[in-house]
């Protein structure tokens, strides 16, 4: 509560009585009165609607979903961090996070993460681009059949713009303020913060961290200005630069001048330190004469005048909107951290701020909202990774890690104070509360009474699958028996996830029992509930997947899997609305059912239908495999209850989640500059005979992944 201001201003009688009468009435006080009556100590101040200095206090452990490491054929030159293929197994492995930064920034602040990243020094720089475009952010131009699709944002990533967005600068500075004050918490003393903006919210965002670091630790306001992006005649000057804000956590700063070259040598005179005065003063020759010199560096100031990623740069462009060049993001991170520190970026994009920091040495964290941004990422970490290696450079393993089950779960957590009955009932009606809110959101009708089904949409029958557990073979059985029970012959499984390798032959097993089953996964943004008002959430059918083992004919130990199919069930637009639209001699490209079509309209109004994806392989983005799937556990740390109370430490407590870890043994992917993909591994070579499980994971173009499990046997 604020504290009665001293007597500086004294009220008049008038302004006694208006307050009064103003206060009777419930009416809001004139601005004017919040600086004479309360104390502020802030000579400025930004505020906006709903402003609070309250921040996210859920921690949620991290779910591994994929270790990527390239084998190094020699590890004497990073010590005993390699097992004897040369894959990092232990040390800091960098961290690639899908999901809401805001989840993430306080799951590192107060989770188990947190000691990792003191282990590793502390968090001693971050870089944020955040989304003051966001229209470009989630939208991407994908390539297929020689032709672009646009990819529009899904939901999630829509959510994120209306959140950010939909009330302007309000919602887009309430945004951004929490998560500066979770970034400040958990950036090390003498770390620093460097945040990308432009035109539309410099002003805000300055006044923002002002009260976020202080006045005091401000560090600088640097001018990026691209000169080789001229607007046209617009009526005004060309806006030819952004803004980079910059500051300090605490009082001191990691800092280290950087130069650069002149276009042309400089002759400057010379200066040497004169002891005796403690000052610098003129250099002169044996014969007394001053001292020149041709100076061909300059030390960089704050106007950076570097050039504009343009679509012609086939060399560093990967065709992400927003990206940004690798060469700006060099000079943050080599003037403000060191070889082996830590750096972090919580809008990652194409994941330029990790490139730049696993070249320069550094330790990162990368984080992002929306899948694709993650999925550019990979690839583009996986190629530096191969890149070092080819160049006998060091670099480390990263995971690719997400906090989707556990946000399934925490929908589910009820109080530990409340007795054991009274928790049983609670837990008991969010589990009703969940199974409603998925049937409304997948818009089918809920059955009362019946002591298996859930719902109804049409004539299929829908049962929802548990939230924080993927549906297995017995589940979806015991969905065939009960259907045989009932006479009913079609029936959807909504499910966050199914267990690997369950499909297509189940549903081949229920056909033959004269049962039409439909599996849907059930998309993250079923959490939202203006999206589930608005009718907007899309439920799809998942992807199947086939692969082969191909053995090799002389050494029993040895195998490579082919992939044999991919398929999909996408849709994407209205076909049908997209040609009514679409003007003459004109095109589209739109995704109906697992094919993408182009449209297009000639002169006479008729439309043509062409399908674009001809094969099944069009579909594959990136796929990879994990040769023993089993191998390695998936263990998490939570905090057990009551951990942190007192101002005792929380304690963590390690579990095994029942699932594993996908180590990325083998990869191949489409770039921009090569489109080929190869459907046939490596040959792999076990160490000893036996049965193994291979992981097959396939990534769409769209970002979306699908993982298999096959059996294998070898010797």
């Amino acid at each position: 509560m604020a504290k009665p201001n001293a007597p500086a201003y004294e009220l008049s009688d008038a302004e006694k009585r208006d307050l009064t009468a103003l206060l009777q009435q419930g009416r809001p006080l004139p601005e004017k009165y919040r600086f004479i009556l309360f104390e502020d100590k802030r000579e400025v101040e930004l505020v906006w609607n709903g402003k609070t200095r309250e921040v996210c206090t859920t921690v949620l452990p991290f779910q591994t979903l994929e270790h990527v490491d390239e084998p190094r054929k020699e590890t004497r030159s990073q010590g005993e961090l390699f097992d004897a293929r040369g894959r990092q197994m232990q040390g800091w492995t960098n961290k690639l996070i899908w999901g809401d930064n805001k989840l993430i920034l306080a799951s590192l602040k107060a989770g188990a993460l947190r000691r990792q990243i003191e282990d590793a020094g502390g968090l001693k720089l971050i870089y944020i681009d955040p989304p003051f475009d966001v229209g470009a952010d989630f939208s991407m131009d994908i390539e297929i059949g020689g032709e672009t699709f646009h990819k529009e944002p899904n939901l999630l990533e829509q959510i994120a713009y209306r959140d950010t967005w939909g009330r302007g600068a309000d919602s887009f500075i309430s945004m951004i303020y929490e998560r500066l004050i979770l970034m400040r918490d958990l950036l090390a003393e003498d770390g620093s913060i460097y945040l990308h903006c432009d035109w539309r919210v410099t002003a805000f965002v300055r006044l923002a961290m002002d009260e976020i670091f202080g006045r005091h630790n401000f560090a600088n306001e640097i001018v990026w200005h691209y000169y080789n992006k001229m607007q046209g005649n617009i009526g005004r000057f060309a806006s030819n630069h952004d803004v980079i804000l910059s500051y300090r956590r605490g009082g001191t700063l990691q800092f280290t001048p950087l130069r650069e070259a002149r276009e042309k040598p400089k002759t400057q005179q010379k200066r040497v330190w004169d002891p005796a005065t403690k000052s610098l003063k003129q250099a002169r020759d044996s014969d007394g004469n001053l001292v020149y010199y041709a100076d061909t560096e300059r030390t960089i100031d704050d106007v950076w005048r570097l050039a504009y990623l343009m679509p012609a740069d086939q060399k560093e462009k990967i065709g992400y909107p927003t990206q940004k060049p690798e060469r700006l993001i060099e000079r943050i991170v080599e003037s403000s951290s060191k070889p082996g520190d830590l750096v972090a970026d919580f809008f990652c994009g194409s994941g330029t701020t990790a490139a730049v920091a696993e070249k320069l040495g550094r330790k990162w964290i990368a984080t992002d909202l929306g899948k694709f941004a993650i999925h550019t990422t990979r690839k583009r970490l996986i190629g530096v990774q191969r890149e070092l290696k080819a160049a006998d450079k060091n670099f480390r393993a990263f995971e690719v890690l997400n906090l989707g089950r556990y946000e399934r779960q925490a929908y589910l957590s009820v109080s530990s104070r409340l007795s054991d009955a009274h928790r049983e009932a609670a837990l008991t009606q969010k589990e009703r509360d969940y199974r409603e809110l998925i049937l409304r959101a997948y818009q089918a009708e809920l059955l009362e009474g019946d002591s298996f089904f859930h719902g109804k949409r049409g004539a299929r029958l829908v049962v929802v699958g548990p939230i924080n557990l993927p549906v297995g073979r017995l589940f979806v059985e015991e969905v065939i028996t009960e259907c045989r029970k009932r006479g009913a012959t079609r029936a959807d499984i909504l499910a966050f996830e199914f267990e690997m390798g369950l499909f297509p032959a189940v549903l081949d097993e229920a056909k033959g029992k004269g049962i039409d089953l439909a599996p849907k996964t059930i998309p993250p943004e079923v959490f939202d509930k203006r999206a589930v008002d608005k009718g907007q959430v899309q439920f799809y059918d998942i992807s199947f997947i086939a692969a082969a083992a191909r053995y090799d004919a002389k050494e029993k130990l040895k195998l490579s899997i082919e992939l044999t199919d991919f398929s999909v069930y996408y849709t994407q637009g209205a076909a049908d609305a997209a040609a009514a639209a679409l003007k003459e001699s004109k095109s589209a490209v739109v995704c109906e059912r697992g094919q993408l079509l182009k449209l297009s309209k000639d002169r006479n109004g008729v439309i043509e239908r062409t399908v674009l994806t001809r094969h099944w392989t069009d579909w594959v983005d990136y796929w990879a495999v994990d040769f023993d799937y089993e191998q390695r556990k998936e263990i998490i740390k939570v905090a057990l209850d009551g951990g942190g109370q007192g101002g005792q430490p929380v304690q963590f407590e390690e579990r095994w989640t029942g699932g594993y870890i996908f180590e990325n043994e083998w990869q191949s992917f489409r770039t921009r500059r090569n489109r080929e993909l190869e459907l046939r591994t490596a040959e792999h070579r076990y160490e000893r005979p036996g049965r193994y499980t291979v992981a097959v994971k396939v990534i769409d173009i769209f970002g979306n992944d699908t993982m298999t499990l096959l059996p294998v046997s070898v010797g």
